[in-house]
């Protein structure tokens, strides 16, 4: 497993990484052909916009291959400079300093500066338009412009990992002026320069000649990346040569993928982790009780041997994952218990409780048959759970957004405070724990001394997992299958599946 590390950016205490772009690969690679990509997460409602992008086929299109970030998350979990070259900090850890890339050029050839990551972040704050870059930027107290080629961010309090968040995959960089106009057309600094681009169905880009990770990355000419929500059809595509390579692969699918001739699998463990997410300010899931004899209903082991086929682990209600630095691996998950459950119910009035589940196999596969096993372990506690299947088009319709609770899944994040920020305090009840919760969270990201990090984060863990709202009974292996044709560089990015997104980048024809 790799695990994603701070080494280098916590050196000397605030002195930051000076990193160079993502390193070489280490095996020999080729230049050529076209690959094709069989992607889910797919939706009509696609758009250049990243902001709102969060499933598969518009990160990987856009983060992977289109556009660039200031930073990156290397295939080996560590940190490197994408379009800023390197940065350092203050000694509290609030003001930044990035020193950007020189000769860096947009695919309609503007040139790359300053105030395009000004206006690209500062983007993030349309009260308008909802973002899921919103809560870093959030962060960002001030932006200054000290030349053309670099910039000074000082935030509204310490971050000591504040460049791993600028790697996120909706703070990509647009032109400064124009930035309505890329979003249409798809306008990045990114390896690959769009040629079509169908929502819902196909994105077709080229590779651009002269780009500045020339002889580090880019071994395509081009890459297709088609729309496959539906599992079935994916793994379908990738046996009969339609596509090089696909993402989320059923795990009933498997075995028939292994038995196939020049067909491999590409699994690895993250942080990615499943779980049945709620408005808890809905009735009746705003019940504390509920919450409490729910994570005693749900059998874990069932959800990581029957659903995910073994390729995961129990996890224990909180959203921190096993490639974290500082995971709590002693931390225990609640025991399934339903007798624990029911009396839990009964003490609060609740008996014969009945409740309505949303599932679909588009957000993740098996998430419909993991909706069924909670169902068939919920009964002995008393607990009637009604499962509603959703389909694709269901999606697409926006009556999935309808829905109160839910199957769902995470790919988590890189670090700590981006996983806990991103979430802010809304899975913790109002009262003493989450108002203990909130001052670890700042006291926590300011912190350089890497054992008193251990510490607070560890005690989040703990108080997410006792008093959050959500259950995530699992970690979910990425698992992705690829024909034989393809190779790379021995490491496996963990931060998504398809190597990070990034699969079209770091790639290549054997």
């Amino acid at each position: 497993m790799t695990r994603i590390t701070r080494r280098g950016l916590l050196k000397s205490g605030a002195a930051a990484s000076v990193l160079a772009a993502s390193g070489l690969p280490v095996r020999a690679q080729s230049r050529g052909g076209t690959l094709k990509l069989g992607v889910s997460g797919a939706s009509i409602r696609d758009t250049w916009d990243a902001r709102g992008h969060d499933d598969s086929f518009m990160i990987m299109a856009a983060h992977g291959c289109v556009f660039d970030c200031l930073t990156e998350i290397t295939s080996g979990g560590e940190l490197a400079g994408e379009l800023a070259e390197s940065w350092e900090a203050s000694a509290d850890a609030r003001v930044w300093t990035f020193n950007l890339r020189r000769g860096v050029t947009f695919h309609d050839g503007r040139p790359f500066g300053a105030d395009d990551v000004i206006a690209s972040l500062a983007m993030h704050g349309d009260p308008d338009v909802r973002s899921g870059g919103g809560p870093i930027v959030s962060n960002i107290a001030g932006m200054e412009k000290l030349t053309d080629h670099q910039i000074r961010l000082t935030l509204t309090s310490g971050n000591a990992d504040f460049p791993f968040l600028l790697s996120d995959h909706h703070l990509v960089i647009y032109p400064a002026g124009d930035i309505e106009g890329a979003i249409r057309d798809g306008n990045g600094t990114g390896l690959y320069r769009v040629e079509t681009f169908e929502p819902g169905q196909r994105m077709i880009a080229r590779r651009v000649d002269g780009h500045y990770k020339d002889g580090r990355s880019g071994w395509f000419d081009s890459v297709e990346m088609l729309a496959m929500n539906d599992g079935p059809s994916r793994m379908s595509a990738l046996m009969a040569g339609r596509v090089h390579a696909a993402n989320r692969v059923d795990f009933r699918s498997r075995a028939r993928l292994r038995g196939k001739r020049g067909i491999e699998i590409a699994e690895v463990m993250g942080n990615q982790h499943i779980g049945f997410p709620w408005i808890a300010t809905l009735s009746p899931h705003e019940n504390r009780a509920l919450q409490r004899a729910l994570k005693h209903a749900v059998d874990r082991d069932v959800i990581v041997g029957q659903v995910l086929g073994g390729h995961g682990s129990v996890a224990r209600d909180h959203p921190i994952g096993p490639a974290n630095q500082y995971f709590d691996a002693g931390l225990e998950p609640v025991a399934h218990d339903p007798d624990r459950a029911a009396a839990i119910l009964s003490e609060a009035g609740l008996d014969g409780i009945s409740l309505g589940l949303a599932a679909s196999d588009v957000a993740f596969p098996g998430a419909v048959e993991a909706a069924f096993r909670f169902r068939d372990t919920a009964r002995s506690a008393g607990i009637d759970i009604e499962v509603n299947d959703y389909s694709a088009e269901d999606l697409q319709a926006e009556i999935w957004g309808q829905a109160g609770w839910r199957v769902a899944s995470s790919s988590g994040r890189a670090t700590e405070d981006w996983m806990f920020s991103s979430l802010g305090a809304g899975g913790l009840s109002a009262g003493p724990a989450s108002e203990r919760f909130d001052r670890l969270l700042v006291l926590a990201r300011a912190e350089f001394d890497s054992s008193r990090r251990r510490e607070m984060y560890e005690e989040m863990q703990q108080l997410f997992a006792s008093e959050g709202s959500t259950v995530i009974p699992a970690y979910a292996n990425h698992v992705d299958a690829h024909s034989s044709a393809l190779s790379h560089a021995g490491v496996i990015g963990n931060t998504f599946g398809m190597d990070g997104m990034r699969m079209a980048e770091r790639w290549w024809f054997a």
